[in-house]
């Protein structure tokens, strides 16, 4: 038609009032079959596309949601990531992606300019354990989410729904593993410990040495930041040590596989030399020639459910119960810590354990 066409054009080529039209086209009922067919004929005809401005000024919404984490180069955003878009288109929502850099300053830029854009509701993949960014919100009442992270010492965080794996239980049971592969001094790679998901991991792991009567002071701490670079370079920084580790466990996988290349680099061998166990099970770490062992999460499932429970809020369903799910994680056992290459648990003491049913 030359311009945009708008309700009232398909309405005058089809001789009736917009009302009929907008009624035929979001499939309304007192309209007759003939008419409804009739109108959408024409829409198809003029190529009609509606007016996403229009519709958010009648439903008060936007159906658009942002979603913040901190990079796209971590293989373990995009897996979560797929799972918040695909779920999120399905129940007729689009995504606005921002990636803070683990930037908190950043961090509120697209906060302001996701609310500026009208977006229902943000998801945060980037939250800090301190975050006056989400404080700020909740204290507007602003519908979000935090998923992967939570906040701490927070007054309202009681009110605030997140979607987070069991990451203490899964740190334990990384460390548990290796302590019973007969691993006494074990060095970790941990993040920054801004990351509540770090925080949780180490707290589970000093805890396995605890319940397994082992030396805390050879649980070894190294800080790397989430991405392959800094794995390998805190794992060159345990092999040369006087008295290294005997295994690795990188609080994400990304910086486990960095730790991997620099055993490799080292000369030595993975599992014979050095055991290595990750965390996240992205899609890199099952391939042949790696097969990283690691602590599951379902990324998937857990996008989906962040998603399923913000549009909950937006749309005024459970928008008073507060949803706090924390996913079991699962110990899942390949090459990299020489399990299948000792084929025993050993006990601190050298001695065999029983083992136990493992997928």
């Amino acid at each position: 038609m030359g311009r945009y066409t708008t309700i009232k054009d398909i309405a005058k080529l089809a001789g009736v009032s917009h009302t009929t039209v907008y009624r035929a086209l979001n499939d309304k009922p007192r309209i007759s079959q003939s008419t409804k067919e009739r109108i959408i004929s024409i829409a198809r005809e003029v190529n009609y596309q509606p007016n996403v401005l229009a519709q958010s000024l009648v439903l008060g919404r936007t159906k658009t949601l942002g979603l913040v984490i901190t990079t796209i180069i971590n293989p373990f955003y995009p897996e979560l990531a797929k799972g918040i878009e695909d779920t999120a288109r399905s129940l007729g929502y689009n995504i606005i992606l921002c990636c803070t850099d683990f930037d908190i300053s950043r961090e509120s830029r697209y906060i302001d300019m996701l609310r500026s854009r009208g977006v229902d509701g943000i998801i945060f993949t980037s939250a800090h354990t301190h975050d006056p960014n989400i404080t700020r919100l909740v204290k507007d009442h602003f519908p979000l989410i935090l998923v992967n992270r939570r906040v701490y010492g927070d007054p309202m965080m009681d009110s605030i729904d997140y979607v987070v794996v069991e990451n203490a239980k899964g740190g334990f049971l990384a460390v548990e593993h290796l302590i019973k592969m007969g691993h006494k001094r074990i060095g970790v790679i941990s993040g920054s410990p801004d990351s509540s998901a770090v925080v949780e991991r180490l707290e589970g792991a000093r805890k396995a040495f605890i319940e397994y009567g082992l030396n805390s002071a050879n649980l070894l701490v190294l800080e790397g930041d989430f991405l392959k670079r800094s794995g390998y370079e805190a794992a060159r920084r345990f092999l040369a040590m006087a008295d290294p580790p005997s295994a690795i466990f990188g609080v994400n996988d990304y910086m486990a596989l960095g730790a991997f290349e620099a055993v490799l680099d080292s000369g030595l061998r993975v599992p014979e030399d050095i055991a290595l166990i990750g965390f996240n099970n992205i899609t890199f770490s099952a391939m042949k020639g790696i097969e990283l062992t690691t602590i599951g999460q379902k990324k998937y499932e857990m996008g989906s459910i962040a998603v399923h429970t913000l549009i909950d809020k937006i749309e005024g369903r459970d928008r008073e119960k507060v949803k706090q799910i924390a996913l079991e994680p699962e110990l899942i056992v390949r090459r990299s810590c020489g399990y299948h290459y000792k084929g025993v648990y050993r006990s601190p003491s050298g001695g065999p354990l029983n083992i136990r049913n493992l997928r």
